[in-house]
């Protein structure tokens, strides 16, 4: 009976994360149900408090990776860069589409999804209304290759820390496992949205869009962006855990840009999304105490069926799996219990990579896949624009299950 009423509580706190009714922040409802798993006492309060603890990691390497991205909106960093990408495009909106996608994969692979999710899409939209183009493809491109391109590094993705935790591979060992699948998803998903928007692209755009100067406060930003991204490369080389370098490095290149422009940093701070840090927290809460429930067992049979199929079908079975379930229950919680699942068994070492492949890729079928997808979509809604769950899911049948094979298999077959 205690099993049946944490799955319950479990699934209606993340099922009312995604849903959101009345508009209520996310971090209220993960919260309450963690909260409410401890008083009902369907967990200890010292399991509760392990299961928080070992989230250190994932809310330094949040809170770093947010300061910087709110430190570059705030001094035109993301501006700057979609303002280059118009100007370069010189009135070609297939130009254009391609620069801009070019721009959301830097930003993705060094500074993480939710910075192209949250800060480079309102930046882009601005940047493509001067230039008087259509926005939705721009804006897609932002939520796609949020997901696709978010594999290329270990600091692309915060569910990258959570699928893999303290067996993070080195840098070199990451980029042997995934280089080949990143470039396939990438390139996959834009010739896939480039043809879905080929109507909307066949127009002429206006490429002398108003001049945007980076400030001398833009130039140390990007300059101390640059500085993290080496000192991340470093720290994952040395097989250095992400996050406390990821938060120091932030945060002094936060202290520098203050110092220099001599502002107060109380409204930069206050800016920051610091509920994704507690929505984080009770996230490993809620999958610690499905992880008593029994969610191990099912899913270490499930892999260990698996791995009796060949070993194409087996990857691609799995994959498949991975990608669509991140969809019903978002692909944090589900990057957790997979994650513990695979640290808790002997497993081929390709599936574990198909395991991530499919964790961040399969976001980009619905808009309830990934906390980027969410948080673009709330970007999107600020400025005044809509995309439908169906709009996004059209596009996503066709984008997320291409780009998903071909990364697979360019996993398995390289």
């Amino acid at each position: 009976m205690a099993h049946a009423f944490i799955w319950i509580i479990s699934g209606l706190s993340i099922a009312l994360m995604l849903i959101r009714p009345f508009k209520t922040p996310e971090v209220l409802w993960t919260s309450a149900g963690a909260v409410l798993l401890c008083l009902l006492h369907l967990i200890t309060l010292r399991v509760a408090s392990r299961a928080v603890s070992e989230g250190m990691d994932v809310y330094l390497f949040l809170t770093g990776m947010m300061l910087l991205a709110e430190l570059g909106k705030v001094n035109g960093v993301f501006a700057w860069l979609a303002n280059i990408a118009v100007k370069w495009a010189k009135g070609s909106e297939h130009r254009l589409f391609a620069l801009i996608y070019a721009v959301g994969t830097v930003v993705t692979i060094f500074m993480s999804n939710d910075a192209t999710a949250v800060v480079l899409t309102p930046a882009v939209l601005a940047a493509v209304k001067r230039a008087k183009a259509e926005p939705l493809p721009y804006l897609l491109s932002c939520a796609l290759i949020a997901n696709a391109a978010s594999f290329v590094l270990p600091i692309s993705n915060p569910a990258n820390l959570v699928v893999f935790n303290s067996t993070m591979p080195p840098l070199l060992q990451w980029l042997r496992m995934f280089a080949a699948p990143s470039l396939a998803a990438i390139v996959i998903t834009y010739l896939a949205l480039r043809w879905y928007s080929r109507k909307q692209l066949m127009e002429t755009c206006n490429g002398s869009t108003a001049e945007v100067q980076l400030s001398r406060s833009g130039k140390i930003t990007l300059a101390g962006i640059l500085g993290v991204a080496f000192v991340l490369l470093v720290a994952s080389a040395l097989k250095v855990d992400l996050g406390l370098p990821t938060c120091l490095a932030a945060t002094g290149v936060g202290i520098v840009v203050v110092a220099q422009s001599r502002k107060d940093p109380f409204p930069l701070i206050r800016e920051i999304s610091w509920g994704v840090l507690p929505l984080v927290a009770s996230l490993f809460v809620i999958v610690e105490a499905v992880k008593s429930a029994g969610a191990l067992s099912v899913l270490r049979d499930s892999f260990e069926r698996i791995l009796e199929m060949p070993h194409l079908v087996a990857s691609l079975g799995l994959g498949a799996a991975i990608a669509f379930g991140t969809d019903l229950v978002n692909n944090l919680p589900l990057g957790l219990i997979s994650g513990a699942t695979l640290r808790s068994m002997t497993l081929q070492p390709i599936l574990a990579r198909v395991v991530l492949i499919a964790i961040d890729l399969g976001p980009n079928l619905s808009i309830t896949g990934s906390l980027a997808t969410i948080l673009w979509l709330i970007a999107i809604r600020r400025e005044g624009l809509h995309v439908s769950a169906w709009q996004f899911f059209k596009l996503g049948m066709i984008i997320m299950p291409i780009s998903l094979l071909c990364a697979i298999l360019a996993a398995v077959l390289i």
